[in-house]
């Protein structure tokens, strides 16, 4: 079946506006221009735009997800698979928040007693979602199933402090490697600076952190879409700026 611009966009529930970007950008072309100028999508399109609207979803940027989807390794039934889990854990995650907002509800009525730990578990079941979907598969297989389930008992054992710790590492972990990557060297101060900051911020989730760990991790920012998504809607680039930095500083 083939679709104009316009019957696509109703379909999919976008503007044709949106559709003319995507084409500008050259993340979703149409098939062919008929002879009347109009753009013409098939079903091949149709499922490229689905997979679009998915990472969109996700949160993953326009240029992200032109890198991701035009890679010759792009499987598109792994990436459903990856698009299902991900949404899957954020089901989970709003689900705990509902219950945790109820909680807080009947404690603040003077129903029920809420521990202050209990008024956090929400968004530390993110962390535990997030960290399973990204680093879960391949750090069981490298470094056994104790390490994973170790770093999610650690993320929610975490108390106020523990995470509003780890958020502010976080946060100024990104805003240095982008510093340091527009600055432009690995090994520059502000480049290690941020890899210290880095292991910092691991180690609010893992007791056993080594070089190897860091290095590791550093690798599969590169290696892995998912992950290299992550990074690089900081810049395009920095997954292997950042791996490279790390094995400076693991030296």
């Amino acid at each position: 079946m083939e679709y104009t611009i316009n019957k696509l966009a109703k379909t999919a529930g976008v503007t044709t506006r949106t559709l003319r970007h995507y084409d500008k950008i050259g993340l979703l072309k149409p098939s062919r221009i008929n002879s009347s100028g109009y753009r013409i999508y098939t079903r091949r399109e149709i499922d490229l735009l689905q997979q679009i609207l998915f990472y969109r979803e996700l949160g993953v940027n326009l240029e992200d997800i032109k890198a991701i989807m035009s890679s010759p390794n792009f499987d598109s039934i792994a990436a459903l698979e990856s698009h299902l889990t991900a949404l899957l854990d954020k089901r989970n995650q709003i689900n705990t928040l509902i219950a945790n907002v109820r909680k807080s509800i009947l404690a603040a009525k003077g129903e029920s007693v809420m521990a202050d730990n209990e008024k956090f578990e929400g968004f530390k079941q993110k962390l535990v979602d997030v960290n399973e979907r990204q680093y879960g598969a391949e750090i069981r297989e490298r470094y056994g199933n104790a390490a994973v389930d170790g770093t999610n008992k650690k993320l929610m054992g975490m108390s106020e402090g523990d995470y509003n710790k780890s958020e502010k590492l976080r946060l100024e972990f990104e805003e240095t490697i982008k510093t340091a990557f527009e600055q432009g060297s690995p090994a520059s101060e502000t480049a290690q600076r941020a890899c210290d900051l880095h292991r910092q911020w691991l180690c609010c989730f893992y007791d056993g952190y080594c070089k190897e760990y860091h290095t590791g991790l550093a690798e599969m920012y590169v290696r892995d879409e998912r992950f290299k998504a992550h990074y690089e809607r900081i810049a395009v680039g920095i997954a292997e700026f950042l791996r490279d930095a790390v094995y400076i500083y693991c030296e």
